[in-house]
């Protein structure tokens, strides 16, 4: 079963139950699944990959937008965008943290031979193709630039 169709089982449950936040959440996801498999350049088709990256930068956006509104003291307009966002995190694998990252990026640095922070790029580069879906680029980055630093 595919992403979409995932999604689709998903929001008539959340129109039967009820659930205005998850169906939202549902709604807008299936929105960018649709134009994704649409777009211009595009072979019809939604892979696991792509529908993961969809979902990680929709909850990225969720987060930010509830920073700002918390930021601007209107903590009431954050609190449906921090739902959406645990909405969308439970379709997608569980985020590393940040203790479970250092080994791995140890052995990428290893790796590679890197022995500076000039070298950044080239451990994002491998880091972030051998870890998406699994960490955010933001935590990778602050991990190497902590081992190289």
């Amino acid at each position: 079963m595919d992403y979409l169709e995932i999604i689709s089982n998903d929001i008539k449950a959340a129109m039967l139950a009820r659930d205005k936040v998850r169906l939202e959440a549902l709604r807008g996801v299936k929105k960018e699944f649709l134009e994704a498999k649409t777009a211009k350049g595009s072979d019809g088709q939604l892979t696991a990959e792509t529908a993961q990256r969809i979902m990680q930068k929709m909850v990225k956006q969720r987060r930010e937008s509830a920073a700002i509104f918390v930021e601007n003291g209107r903590p009431e307009l954050a609190e449906p965008e921090l739902a959406e966002a645990t909405v969308i995190e439970n379709y997608l694998p569980k985020q590393l943290s940040r203790e479970e990252l250092i080994p791995i990026l140890k052995e990428i640095i290893e790796r590679l031979g890197v022995t500076d922070a000039k070298m950044m790029g080239k451990v994002m580069g491998v880091a972030s193709k051998e870890l998406a879906g699994r960490a955010e680029g933001g935590v990778i980055s602050a991990v190497v630039k902590d081992l190289l630093g």
